[in-house]
């Protein structure tokens, strides 16, 4: 849907493997951890379990009774990284009066996609128990795949993804898929680019400006679909910033973004 008929599998590897587009992203990740080892140290999160595995669990930075929420969903396109890569997120929004809760969920190939989906779902659940309201979701790459699937499902107010993959079906040429091992039906069952779109639901696609085309491109076409079927949807290209430094802006609690992600958790 998102592909190209010219595309061949070369292509698709090109456009998809974000590592290897951009070769200093070890240093942009070592700012991440850096990042959130020093949240972490002031801001020092409860964690909640949302199931019996050992990566069944939720980072919970609480700005106390009442407060709204964002959940942060992370990437690694669905075979990599943990909740304690971002907890960089949470001291901004904490500024504006925004509780924050970072889910880990298990990885491919040791579970499917659907079910790390369905893990997504159970993580979101407890947060609506625990706070009797649902929270804006959002996350990145990977994250932002599950956050659209969480507003698809009514379990999101809104949802902000930053460079998601909305239609699976590109990544099964790819070496991205020898964890994933996706089909043909499950790309297509798992993309929610595919799926209803929630009429009236606020939905933003986010991605940075010197992404790939594909990545750029697969934003542009779920704003534009959920859009047209009924859902408040906005697609922004962040100038100059690639796949990793697209999450710059949630280092600062004045940036565009952070401040959209707090009004819409104070609004929802």
């Amino acid at each position: 849907m998102t592909g190209k008929p010219q595309d061949t599998d070369a292509v698709l590897e090109a456009q998809y493997n974000n590592r290897a587009l951009v070769p200093d992203h070890p240093a942009v990740m070592a700012r991440w951890k850096a990042g959130s080892e020093t949240a972490r140290a002031a801001h020092p999160p409860q964690v909640l379990k949302y199931g019996p595995g050992e990566r069944e669990r939720i980072d919970w930075f609480d700005a106390g009774d009442g407060a709204p929420v964002v959940v942060f969903l992370h990437g690694g396109y669905w075979q990599a990284l943990d909740a304690s890569w971002f907890s960089f997120v949470a001291p901004p929004l904490l500024a504006h009066g925004v509780s924050v809760a970072i889910p880990t969920y298990d990885l491919a190939p040791n579970v499917r996609l659907g079910r790390i989906v369905d893990q997504a779902r159970a993580a979101v659940d407890l947060i609506r128990d625990r706070t009797g309201a649902a929270p804006v979701v959002s996350g990145h790459s990977a994250g932002g795949h599950m956050a659209a699937c969480l507003l698809a499902d009514g379990r999101a107010s809104a949802a902000v993804a930053i460079s998601g993959v909305f239609d699976l079906e590109p990544l099964i040429p790819t070496s991205l898929n020898v964890a994933l091992d996706l089909n043909t039906a499950e790309a297509e069952a798992l993309s929610p680019i595919r799926w209803p779109a929630p009429v009236g639901a606020i939905l933003d696609c986010i991605v940075g400006g010197a992404e790939s085309e594909a990545f750029v491109d697969q934003s542009r076409a779920m704003a534009a679909r959920w859009g047209d079927a009924g859902a408040k949807t906005r697609f922004e290209a962040l100038p100059d910033l690639n796949h990793f430094t697209v999450l710059d802006p949630l280092f600062d609690t004045d940036s565009a973004l952070v401040k959209r992600l707090a009004d819409l958790a104070h609004r929802c």
